[in-house]
C-alpha cells in the first residue's frame, strides 16, 4: 500500500492552516489595524502570536514531513528536474518552501533575542505571503503548465 494519499492529505490540511493563518494576518489583520485603537490591536496581535506560536510550529512540522514524504514519491523527477516541467517546477516549490521555513527559524531566533521589530515582522509577512501564493500557484501548476 502506498502512503501518498495519506501524506497529500496531511500535506493539504497542515497548508491550509498555515496559508490560511498568512492570509489572515497580511489581508484582514493589516485592514483591522487602521480602524481600532493600537491599543486594542496590541492586544488582538498578542493573542494570535501567542495561539500562533503554540500551533504553527506543528502545523510547519507536518506541513514539511508530508513534503518530504510526498517529495520521495518523486525523487526520479527531482533526480533530474529541468528534464520535465514537473520537476523543475516542483524543485521551485520545495525551494520556496525551504525559504519560508527559513523565515520562520529567522523570526523565531529574533524573536527569542528581542530583536525582532514590527518593521521587519512586516517585511517577513509580506515576503512569507508571496511566497506562499507563489507555491500554491506551482502545486497546481505542475500539473498543468507544459512546455
Amino acid at each position: 500500500m502506498t502512503y501518498y494519499p495519506i501524506l497529500l492529505i496531511l500535506h493539504l490540511l497542515a497548508a491550509f492552516v498555515f496559508i490560511g493563518t498568512v492570509f489572515f494576518e497580511m489581508i484582514f489583520l493589516e485592514n483591522i489595524r487602521k480602524r481600532i485603537p493600537k491599543e486594542m490591536m496590541r492586544l488582538l496581535e498578542k493573542e494570535v502570536g501567542i495561539r500562533a506560536r503554540q500551533v504553527i510550529p506543528w502545523v510547519l512540522l507536518i506541513l514539511f514531513s508530508a513534503g518530504i514524504g510526498m517529495a520521495w514519491f518523486h525523487r526520479g523527477a527531482l533526480s533530474h528536474p529541468i528534464s520535465s516541467q514537473f520537476g523543475a517546477l516542483l524543485l521551485l516549490k520545495i525551494i520556496l518552501a525551504i525559504s519560508v521555513l527559513c523565515h520562520f527559524i529567522t523570526v523565531v531566533i529574533l524573536q527569542k533575542k528581542g530583536k525582532l521589530t514590527g518593521k521587519i515582522s512586516k517585511y517577513v509577512h509580506i515576503s512569507v505571503f508571496c511566497h506562499v501564493i507563489t507555491i500554491v500557484i506551482l502545486a497546481k501548476g505542475m500539473y498543468y503548465i507544459h512546455w
